[in-house]
């Protein structure tokens, strides 16, 4: 499967499905799944290229998914791919969730209806930890090397879990000194 090309979508409809079926899979966050169509099912990325490109679409405002849509539409359909991709992405979810609210306004305060919303929450919580565990392949290529690269993570995970310090703060305290990190790993790694 390594050895086998990258593909890209046949068309813009293509992308369209693509993303609305992976929008339909999610609850809770889809990173588990859009892991999956991407890389493992539809080779639209490799392992590397996903993890990057997830990077970048975490450090972005908004929803994941949707920041990496509109950037895998880009790069396969320019504007109109990024637009096709989100619409994808938002349409039928949003279709679903009007018609919910609209039939079943009414239950949301019974009790098995809460239980189901807190099991799905556990399953949701289950799909990212694997997802994380998934993504910790690609860090052994990485430039910085997966010592660095484990230490920054955990040194993210303490200050916004256990110090409870805004995300938003810590991505703009870590992102000099990874970025510093990995040009000088990279300048290492170039020099003879």
């Amino acid at each position: 499967m390594a050895d086998t090309p990258l593909q890209r979508p046949a068309s813009k409809t293509a992308l369209f499905w693509a993303f609305s079926w992976l929008a339909l899979q999610g609850f809770g966050g889809v990173v588990a799944i859009v892991q999956r169509e991407m890389v493992e099912r539809r080779r639209w990325l490799t392992h590397a290229q996903f993890l990057d490109d997830w990077s970048v679409a975490q450090v972005m405002p908004g929803p994941n998914v949707v920041n990496l849509s509109l950037m895998l539409g880009g790069r396969f359909f320019g504007g109109a791919g990024a637009a096709v991709a989100l619409a994808g992405m938002l349409c039928l979810p949003l279709v679903i969730l009007l018609v919910l609210v609209v039939a079943l306004g009414q239950w949301v305060e019974v009790g098995p209806v809460q239980g189901a919303l807190r099991g799905l929450g556990a399953v949701a919580a289950g799909l990212l930890a694997g997802t994380g565990l998934r993504m910790l392949a690609p860090l052994r290529d990485n430039a910085m090397g997966p010592v660095v690269c484990t230490a920054l993570a955990c040194a993210c995970f303490v200050a916004v879990a256990w110090w409870r310090l805004p995300l938003a703060w810590v991505l703009l305290g870590c992102a000099p000194l990874t970025t510093w990190a990995a040009a000088r790993a990279i300048r290492r790694q170039g020099a003879p």
